[in-house]
């Protein structure tokens, strides 16, 4: 029978879809998913979590299928935000992420991923979520500093979008590595009758964060012959942190930079000076010098000297300069074209392409120069000539260096602001063609189905960043005045805020320009069918052959490659791979329609993959699916992973990344420096001064060095799974219930190898409290105790482990007088999460549950829930949506309280318009909540990939059908 439902879709759509047989129209449903292709051959069909058709409602995997309802219930413009918000989901990049030169390139081998957003199952991060579409591979994304290995779900036109199925299971021996958290399968429209568009306009209380989405799409329908083709565009205004209380200072609740708590930054807007390490720091005086900066040797801050010291107050904050929200514009088109070539062999195919054009921002340029600068490259190096007209000591400020005079000088440090602030500007084109030729034909009484598959993709990034420094122009600058000629203008480094002159400026700074892209090219060809019958029916069989060949790169600006720049450094990189796998599935019913036993059945498949590089690799999955009665389904599962490292991994170079995290050998009160012998001796052999004179400086962050290594080995991963489904058909038979269902799932995954940075706090731990070999041999150290660097090389960690239990329950109402009322709910309970790294002696494990890590920003909340209550009666309908995520605890102990989030909407479809228009309005966030402030985390005082931006978002969306 075919179910009709309307299907109002926030982030495609108002449409109505006919759903082939046994397909669901909840919101979100479990262990019943829709079809993966839009029409099917008789009762059985495709479903995401196996390769040989059946019916879906004896699916034995648990999958979630988000349809346009739950898409449209939301109000939201991204496909990942959507995701993101399932309770077995855990964040990842997203548009609240203003991620790029202010914290740098994260240490997963990938790059930032500015401007793009992902799906990560589990917690096991997004590299270790399958995304495919149509259920073949996607090209990944990029944007331009980096390679990453995951798929930018903002490449995917949302008009394009039918449903989304997520597979919360690992399943490499059926869709190859990558697939050890799960897969989300996005499933296109394939046909579509007529007109449907959308226009939907949203903004935050606030007025800010303005949203603009249209979506357009057309079918057309003939006797052998399908098309449909649309667009969508999309507009996403920025949120700034200027303008939300919890983000005016880098801590949440701070006040003032000279506030106890401190974290304000070093790089002041007068800029300071300190001429040796742990001496006296000046800062030129109020208002800013204008002429020749005087400095009296005497009385350095004496009436005759333009210096003073400095002070807390003189620390700049740099929190509101960021963006809570980035802003973003997409658009693109696509077409999907069927033709049937015989009555039994069709010809199909898809086409995507999407444009985005985003923006992450920083604060002004925070410009270190001298011996313990930290920078890494020619700005340590740089002294200050005696004949620099602005120089006001008499003497030349040497760095030290071969050649040099010994080091007179720690560091000059100043805030850039003449330069405007730091923008990271993405330019990002993708697309993708896909042709299918896919039939059937039968042996015997049995069928058979095939199919071959041809996908090419490319996605193309090019980023601009305004308000960077070259190092070798500001050393020529900062040097012999003799030696600054041509265009070249002595730089005043010492003449406070407003003194560098646009003529200055036009000398040192330059607009970089990198670029990264990546391309895959996967052909497939599958076969399922019935070998031979059973008394408890037909024994299934599936086999494949995969060949994928993909290849990325980074090319960062010329200057960025040289070494010269002064913020993120980078490194060209280039690399590639192909694999050639084989699978084969076997599904065998065992007993069927007998006590206790209304059906008994087992699932096996196998998948071996040859990776160059990265060796071979066979994975197996068994599973057992059990009816005692009609209404009850019990199922369990085993299931082999396999990753192999991806192109970033393997051959992204060196970069770095700049954590908010503390040196446990500073010397200030209440550090373990101060509170342990052990600790003081254990940093001194680390580089720092015996003498107590190192202070690590309040604000700062952390040099980071992450990049990739070719002597990775694939990671491996085993998942247990069980659960039970229950369905009982006497609540629909005493009228109680059109439908109720209850699905439980427990899960246990366990990573093996685990390709990841060693954590650099961790490290700085281990090194100061117990003096590990391996970890004080990462840390490097100026001269005076400052960290130049921590090395966190990609590298195969002890593991990763986690445990929980999934909980799905769906209730509808039959029609009665006051319309249909509906019940969704969806919870995740994480019962263990932990991650073991390797020590010099034995290894260290960190329980994360019911934590927030800080760096990287990720909360383990030991439970996140979703609720659904809709009402529908005749042109009318309403939703509620609460979304509660329980608290979290931080390193220090304080805790993130819990939130609860409540999302509404109400819809109108009038009868005199043929029901063709719909009208929708909403406000999420109704009870305007705040996220929980966050002491350690990278975001603006909270952690984005798991709350919400703070206010409430209210929208207006217009629908049409014909």
């Amino acid at each position: 029978m075919t179910l009709k439902t309307m299907l109002r879709c926030g982030v495609v759509m108002a449409v109505l879809v006919p759903f082939p047989s046994g397909a669901l129209a909840q919101s979100v449903t479990s262990g019943a998913p829709a079809t993966q292709q839009a029409e099917a051959d008789g009762g059985d069909i495709i479903v995401t979590g196996s390769r040989i058709r059946r019916d879906p409602l004896e699916q034995d995997s648990p999958v979630i299928t988000v349809d346009q309802t739950s898409l449209a219930r939301t109000g939201l413009s991204s496909v990942a935000d959507v995701l993101q918000r399932l309770p077995s989901a855990s964040g990842g990049l997203n548009s609240k992420v203003n991620n790029s030169g202010n914290i740098g390139n994260p240490p997963d081998g990938g790059g930032v991923g500015a401007g793009s957003a992902e799906i990560d199952l589990r917690y096991l991060t997004a590299k270790r979520t399958l995304v495919l579409v149509d259920g073949l591979r996607y090209v990944n994304g990029a944007s331009a500093s980096g390679i990453p290995s995951t798929v930018d779900l903002n490449t995917i036109a949302v008009s394009s979008i039918d449903r989304i199925e997520v597979l919360q299971s690992g399943q490499s021996p059926l869709y190859g590595s990558d697939a050890l958290a799960g897969v989300v399968n996005i499933i296109t429209k394939s046909q579509q009758q007529g007109l449907q568009a959308s226009a939907q306009f949203g903004t935050f209380r606030q007025g800010d964060g303005h949203t603009q989405d249209y979506n357009i799409s057309y079918g057309i329908n003939g006797p052998t012959t399908h098309v449909v083709f649309g667009g969508s565009y999309v507009k996403q205004e920025a949120v700034s942190t200027r303008d939300r209380s919890i983000s005016q200072f880098p801590n949440p609740g701070q006040t003032s930079c000279t506030d106890p708590i401190g974290g304000c930054s070093s790089a002041t807007l007068n800029g300071f000076i300190q001429l040796v390490g742990g001496g006296p720091v000046y800062t030129p005086k109020n208002p800013p010098i204008t002429g020749r900066p005087r400095f009296d040797p005497l009385n350095p801050t004496g009436p005759n000297s333009d210096f003073r010291l400095l002070t807390t107050a003189d620390r700049f904050n740099f929190s509101p300069y960021n963006y809570f929200l980035t802003p973003s514009e997409r658009y693109g088109f696509f077409v999907s074209a069927k033709q049937e070539l015989t009555d039994s062999i069709n010809l199909r195919v898809k086409m995507n392409y999407m444009k985005r054009n985003s923006q992450n921002q920083a604060a002004f340029l925070p410009l270190f120069v001298g011996p313990d600068a930290g920078n890494g490259n020619l700005l340590d190096t740089i002294s200050i000539d005696a004949t620099n007209p602005y120089n006001p000591f008499g003497y030349t400020l040497s760095a030290g260096g071969a050649g040099n005079p010994p080091a007179n000088y720690s560091t000059v440090r100043r805030r850039l602001i003449e330069a405007g602030q730091r923008t990271y500007t993405q330019h990002v084109e993708t697309m993708t063609v896909t042709g299918t030729l896919d039939g059937s034909f039968n042996v015997g009484s049995h069928k058979f189905y095939w199919d071959v598959n041809a996908v090419f993709g490319f996605n193309d990034a090019k980023q601009t960043f305004t308000g960077n420094i070259n190092a070798a122009k500001l050393a020529q600058a900062l040097g012999p005045v003799a030696n600054c000629t041509g265009a070249c203008v002595p730089f005043n480094i010492f003449g406070g805020a407003g003194s560098v002159t646009p003529a200055m400026l036009a000398f040192v700074g330059f607009t970089e320009l990198d670029r990264s892209s990546q391309s895959v090219n996967d052909y497939t060809a599958n076969l399922s069918g019935e070998l031979f019958d059973l008394p408890a029916g037909p024994v299934g069989i599936a086999v494949g052959y995969e060949h994928r060949y993909q290849v990325g790169d980074f090319t960062p600006d010329p200057i960025i490659t040289a070494g010269l720049g002064a913020d993120i450094p980078a490194q060209p990189a280039h690399g590639s791979y192909n694999s050639d796998e084989f699978y084969a599935e076997l599904r065998v019913p065992i007993l069927k329609d007998v006590p206790f036993f209304q059906s008994l059945e087992f699932d096996g498949a196998v998948r071996h993959s040859n990776f160059a590089p990265g060796g071979s690799n066979t994975t197996y999955t068994a599973s057992g699916l059990w009816k005692p009665v009609k209404d009850l389904l019990l199922r369990g599962s085993y299931a082999q992973g396999f990753r192999a490292p991806s192109i970033g991994e393997l051959f992204g170079a060196e970069s770095r990344s700049d954590a908010p995290i503390d040196d446990p050998c500073t010397n200030v009160p209440g550090s373990p420096y101060q509170s342990s012998a052990t600790v003081r001796a254990n940093c001194t052999a680390n580089g720092v001064p015996a003498n107590g004179s190192y202070q690590e400086p309040t604000g700062g962050q952390l040099g980071v060095l992450t990049g990739g290594n070719q002597a990775l080995r694939p990671e491996t991963s085993r998942t247990w799974l069980f659960g039970g489904v229950y369905s009982p058909a006497w609540a629909r038979n005493s009228g109680f219930a059109s439908s109720l269902s209850v699905e439980v799932n427990y899960y246990d995954i366990k990573v093996e190898n685990a390709i990841a940075p060693v954590d650099a706090q961790l490290t700085l731990s281990r090194c100061a409290l117990s003096a590990d070999a391996l970890s004080c041999a990462a840390i490097k150290r100026t001269p005076s105790g400052l960290i130049s660097r921590i090395n966190a090389q990609l590298q195969n960690i002890g593991g990763i482990r986690t445990r929980g239990i999934d909980v799905t329950a769906n209730y509808r109402t039959p029609q009665t007088g006051a319309g249909s009322f509906g019940l969704s709910l969806n919870g995740n309970f994480l019962l263990k999460y932990t991650e073991t790294f390797p020590a010099a002696v034995g290894f260290t494990t960190t329980d994360y549950r019911g934590k927030t890590r800080g760096f990287p920003d990720q909360s383990y909340p030991e439970f996140k829930g979703n609720g659904v209550v809709d009402w529908q009666f005749g042109a009318f309908g309403a939703s509620f949506t609460g979304r509660y995520i329980k608290s979290v605890v931080e390193a220090d102990g304080s805790r993130l309280g819990s939130r609860l989030y409540g999302d509404v909407q109400v819809s109108y479809t009038p009868s005199f318009m043929k029901d063709r228009v719909t009208l929708t309005l909403g406000v999420n966030n109704v009870f305007n909540q705040d996220p929980p402030g966050c002491t350690s985390c990278t975001g603006p005082n909270y952690d984005p990939t798991t709350y919400d931006v703070p206010g409430q978002f209210g929208y207006a969306r217009l629908s049409y059908k014909m």
